[in-house]
């Protein structure tokens, strides 16, 4: 049965696919299709490498004072944060610091109690479903798991958001996934299923299936773990290389030290929901911070509990009741 095709103006020709084969092949850059854009592929000859080549003033991504709490634990703390375009912007914090519900609320899965979120000049707590749809397609998100689904094979899994959301033919179709498949060193897995896969091609291939429609944005939620360090380096490398093959700008969350300092522009740093650090690589090596230096250099921050207080924890709720 064939996918549902969207978007009937979205057209490419089988043609300029040719063209942006061979000139990725010879390390150029090629236009690619955007919902925003003329839906059609074109060739250009833009080698793209330094990234403030390809930063604009305009902030794609825009969080303002977002607070949030789940029952009486508060896990966000007026956090805000700019993101421009084509940079590299790492989110980092230890196991429950708010990164992952951060995230939600950056792709628009949940809402802020208080603050807002303005994802590429859109709003997201004014979107009505509909329109919040539409902006999704415009972004790519990258799962920590990849996310593929078992019943399908790797190339029908990257070939999904452009039969979903797209009318270009079945030929077209193929050749774009497989350029994004070569992009992550996956050529020769197309046919393979899930299940066949180790961890760090299951992520390679849960990132073909993210930037195969060209996203503007791209969300990629712990992308070293779980990778042996050399599988790790090589998922950096190709972070930075698609980033700027594609000009896409890209957010990263992850609690890997090594890879933040190897792939960022910028990092955030959370700690207890609050933002403990904002800067470049730089400038958060040399801040005095506390959670920031414990983070760093991996020193424990939890104080230990006198017995009285330990007891004061296990009892507490016996002191609510009436």
């Amino acid at each position: 049965m064939p996918y549902p095709r969207r978007n009937p103006d979205a057209s490419i020709t089988f043609c300029s696919c040719l063209h942006a084969v061979e000139d990725f092949a010879t390390g150029t850059v090629y236009c690619h299709l955007k919902q925003s854009d003329s839906r059609s592929l074109t060739n250009t000859t833009s080698n793209v490498t330094d990234p403030a080549a390809i930063t604009a003033p305009a902030d794609v991504l825009r969080v303002q004072g977002v607070s949030t709490a789940y029952g009486n634990r508060q896990v966000l703390r007026d956090v805000s944060l700019q993101v421009a375009k084509g940079e590299i912007f790492v989110i980092m914090g230890e196991s429950g610091s708010g990164k992952t519900t951060l995230l939600r609320h950056l792709i628009g899965l949940n809402k802020p109690q208080t603050g807002s979120v303005e994802l590429l000049g859109k709003s997201l707590g004014n979107l009505s479903k509909r329109e919040l749809y539409e902006l999704r397609k415009r972004i790519g998100v990258a799962f920590q798991s990849g996310a593929l689904i078992n019943s399908m094979s790797v190339i029908d899994n990257v070939e999904l958001p452009l039969r979903q959301h797209t009318s270009l033919d079945p030929s077209t179709i193929r050749i774009m996934s497989r350029m994004k498949l070569d992009m992550m060193s996956l050529g020769n897995a197309e046919d393979l299923m899930p299940a066949q896969l180790s961890g760090g091609m299951l992520k390679r291939a849960g990132l073909a299936r993210a930037v195969v429609m060209d996203p503007h944005v791209l969300f990629f939620d712990e992308p070293s773990a779980g990778l042996d360090p050399i599988t790790s380096a090589e998922l950096d490398e190709l972070i930075v290389e698609m980033r700027d093959a594609l000009r896409m700008t890209v957010v990263v969350v992850t609690h890997e030290l090594e890879s933040a300092l190897k792939i960022a522009d910028r990092i955030l740093i959370i700690a207890d929901g609050r933002i403990a650090g904002l800067g470049t690589v730089d400038e958060i090596m040399r801040s005095p911070d506390e959670a920031i230096q414990a983070l760093l250099h991996r020193r424990t921050r939890q104080r230990k509990r006198t017995g009285e207080e330990y007891l004061e924890q296990l009892t507490h709720d016996d002191d609510d009741e009436p």
